[in-house]
């Protein structure tokens, strides 16, 4: 994984996470990465671009993308976009991402036990370079996967400092929200 990344997030732990309605004020926010949870095959070149020109890490969740492929050729055009890294929940994505030397991030959705308990198994599989754990409320389960080998990212219903705090305190490395004035914390 890049140690610009992990730089980035130990130096400035939220993440704004953003469609592409709320991408300029995440361009001026102080934060330093910057997920695109939504845009097109006709907006995202223009929109990595951008991020880069302010020294912005930009990482797309390619489930969210309109008229990206989710597959390899779809990994292909973002890594040829400029595309720091990827967001996905599919673990065939993460692992072409990685072979295109992308950042890559999987997203998993903490909403039962049974689905807590295949975390790990897809893990292994994947080999994601970080975990987005959601909703990021749920201390109990970041702290089950902060001492693993991969990174922890809480995301999701996070709405006031105090829930930041906290995921960080569970043992998450950043914090990804739409919250506006939480990335200026």
């Amino acid at each position: 994984m890049s140690s610009n990344l992990l730089e980035r997030l130990e130096n400035s732990p939220v993440i704004s996470a953003v469609r592409e309605d709320g991408f300029e004020a995440a361009l001026e926010a102080p934060t330093e990465v910057v997920f695109l949870l939504g845009c097109s095959v006709l907006t995202v070149a223009k929109l990595i671009e951008r991020a880069h020109q302010k020294n912005k890490l930009v990482l797309v969740h390619i489930d969210l993308a309109d008229g990206i492929g989710k597959d390899k050729a779809g990994v292909q055009y973002l890594t040829k976009c400029g595309v720091d890294g990827i967001i996905s929940t599919r673990s065939h994505l993460i692992r072409a991402a990685k072979d295109c030397g992308l950042i890559t991030v999987q997203r998993f959705f903490a909403l039962d036990s049974q689905g807590v308990d295949s975390i790990d198994e897809v893990l292994n599989s994947s080999a994601p370079a970080l975990v987005e754990i959601m909703p990021g409320t749920v201390s109990k389960v970041i702290k089950r996967f902060s001492n693993g080998k991969t990174p922890i990212i809480a995301g999701g219903l996070i709405e006031i400092k105090q829930e930041v705090m906290d995921a960080l305190s569970s043992g998450a490395l950043a914090v990804s929200t739409g919250k506006k004035d939480l990335w200026y914390i």
